[in-house]
């Protein structure tokens, strides 16, 4: 169970207005296009496609923080999860650059898979997306567990092949 920090954390709020204009992403596209017409399929696919096949920045806590609470072995990392009304919410940037400006300082983080990401979040954790960003999107558990599904679809369909 990834640990969780309350949002008023005076060092890392769950939102932070961005100061710089960032160049858009391919995400970004996909998700503007997207957000013309939600029940698009095609609209959806381009976007889902993408947000599986990119790797983001996940901030991590620093073990020194946690005061002994959970031992990590090498190679191990804690995700950086905020509680915000009553909900956890893994952070997640499709950029170092957001993810520096979202948190306001160099911060620690891994570079995880959006597969990965949707094969391994069991509900009811929610994902925040390029918080600060135009480009933010909110990640509902059900949404997760869909995208958990067509993971496993395709890594189905891969093995049936070889």
């Amino acid at each position: 169970m990834p640990a969780t920090q309350d949002r008023d954390r005076g060092d890392q709020p769950m939102v932070a207005a961005t100061d710089k204009t960032q160049e858009m992403t391919g995400l970004d596209q996909a998700l503007k296009t997207l957000r013309v017409d939600m029940d698009d399929a095609k609209s959806q696919s381009k976007y889902y496609d993408i947000f599986l096949n990119t790797t983001f920045c996940v901030p991590t806590l620093d073990q020194r923080e946690l005061n002994g609470e959970s031992a990590l072995e090498e190679g191990q990392a804690l995700p950086l999860v905020i509680e915000s009304e009553g909900n956890d919410y893994l952070m997640l940037f499709d950029t170092e650059e957001r993810l520096k400006s979202w948190a306001a300082a160099d911060v620690k983080w891994v570079g995880v898979p959006g597969y990965m990401l949707a094969a391994t979040t069991m509900p009811p954790l929610h994902w925040a997306l390029n918080v600060g960003t135009e480009y933010s999107k909110q990640f509902l558990p059900d949404e997760i567990a869909w995208l958990h599904e067509v993971v496993e679809r395709c890594n189905e369909a891969a093995a049936a092949q070889e």
